[in-house]
């Protein structure tokens, strides 16, 4: 039996450096865990890193990862879905285990991937692709799979959430939290992954193939982000209790695929995730007869991603031929975009002001919101077609419009 069990890091950023680094530190605790000594054989990276104590492993070339015999696990945290694809695929045919943190990838092919895995005998493991640092996505694959699941709903992105706990807590603008969040790394130069609900929706698609046993196409979900929450949404949230939390949602239909969406959502004041505050991710499962769980935690960083992709690579080295099963990533043709016409909420809606008289006619008795300068009320549940045929009849676009959840 081997001593040591090499691995190599395809990308040596900010989560590669992350990983090297706790390899490195927690060595001896490691070695305890898995009864082997971890070395990494590889990184690989576009960039030289002449002054890293790991300059002598750098690899510009990937053949040299694949032909490596010391190379018993590739770490992919790269990023994007190529080559990240080719560069997984190649791997797990070469017989080697692959830990990812790459969401995109995950979401977009992780059912090939899973395939593969299995047909050669090692392990695919992906659980800092949701969440960072917070295990969901192992407790989901083994705790939790003999409840039936009723929904699968989570703040799943660190940057959101963060701009819209500065909207509540400070008053700020959209555009005002935003600058802050850039100004302090938590969101890109340009951040339309995060706050148009794209990154959201990558971890949601693989929450409802975990969950619910369908990998759909991400492009299909419906999706919407937090561009379009105004200072005056705040104030109409907070006068009646509730915050406002972009939310990634699958929710379980009686004989029919559930629906999965992306959107802001008001949630009241004592809701679990309503407290979930600045760039900290949570991710609650309802299941019967379990009742409800959260698990919550910090959701992007060096070594919150790190300690998962870690975790992963611990029963890979502790138990030789670990290859779980991953149920559920299963690629269907199943669009929620086109189901989400049936999909029930009552909304928040803002207008221009002088627009009651029309608003009964069309939308019959609702809750009015007292706002300054606009008339804002609460709808009756009602279907989103239903919504939308009933904002066509009433001939004025929305300043706002939230759903409650």
């Amino acid at each position: 039996m081997k001593k040591t069990h090499g691995i190599a890091i395809l990308g040596f950023g900010v989560v590669g450096g992350g990983v090297a680094k706790l390899v490195t530190d927690n060595k001896e605790e490691l070695k305890k865990y898995t009864g082997k000594e971890i070395e990494i054989v590889r990184i690989l990276d576009l960039r030289d890193f002449p002054d890293s104590p790991f300059a002598s492993v750098i690899t510009h070339d990937y053949s040299d990862v694949l032909s490596d015999e010391r190379v018993d696990t590739v770490i992919e945290v790269m990023g994007g879905s190529h080559p990240a694809y080719e560069y997984t695929m190649a791997a797990l045919k070469a017989g080697k285990n692959v830990v990812s943190s790459n969401k995109e990838v995950v979401a977009n092919y992780g059912d090939e991937f899973v395939k593969a895995a299995k047909e050669a005998g090692v392990s695919y493991r992906f659980e800092a692709a949701v969440g960072g640092g917070i295990p969901v996505i192992s407790p989901m694959l083994f705790s939790l799979r003999q409840n039936r699941m009723t929904e699968v709903r989570g703040i799943l992105n660190g940057t959101t959430n963060y701009i819209l706990t500065k909207m509540f807590t400070f008053g700020d603008s959209f555009e005002s939290a935003l600058a802050d969040a850039q100004a302090k790394g938590y969101a890109e130069r340009n951040p339309d992954a995060d706050v148009l609900g794209i990154d959201a929706s990558r971890k949601i698609a693989i929450l409802s193939a975990l969950g619910f046993d369908k990998l759909v196409n991400v492009n299909e979900i419906p999706t919407e982000g937090i561009t379009g929450i105004r200072a005056e949404d705040v104030r109409a949230a907070e006068s009646i209790g509730h915050s406002i939390k972009l939310l990634g949602r699958c929710i379980a239909r009686e004989n029919a695929d559930p629906f999965i969406m992306v959107a802001p959502f008001l949630l009241p004041s004592d809701s679990p995730l309503a407290g979930v505050c600045g760039v900290y991710n949570a991710v609650e499962v309802l299941a019967e007869p379990l009742g409800n769980v959260m698990f919550y935690g910090q959701g992007a960083g060096a070594g919150a991603t790190a300690s998962a992709v870690v975790g992963d690579l611990i029963p890979i080295i502790a138990y030789d031929n670990y290859n779980p099963i991953v149920p559920g990533f299963n690629k269907t043709d199943y669009s929620p975009k086109a189901a989400f016409g049936e999909f029930k909420a009552k909304s928040y809606v803002a207008l221009p002001e002088g627009s009651e008289e029309c608003v009964r006619k069309v939308f019959g008795e609702v809750t009015p919101i007292s706002s300054c300068g606009e008339y804002a009320f609460i709808t009756e549940a009602m279907s989103e077609a239903d919504f939308a045929s009933r904002i066509e009849k009433l001939g004025v676009k929305p300043l706002s419009r939230i759903r409650f959840a």
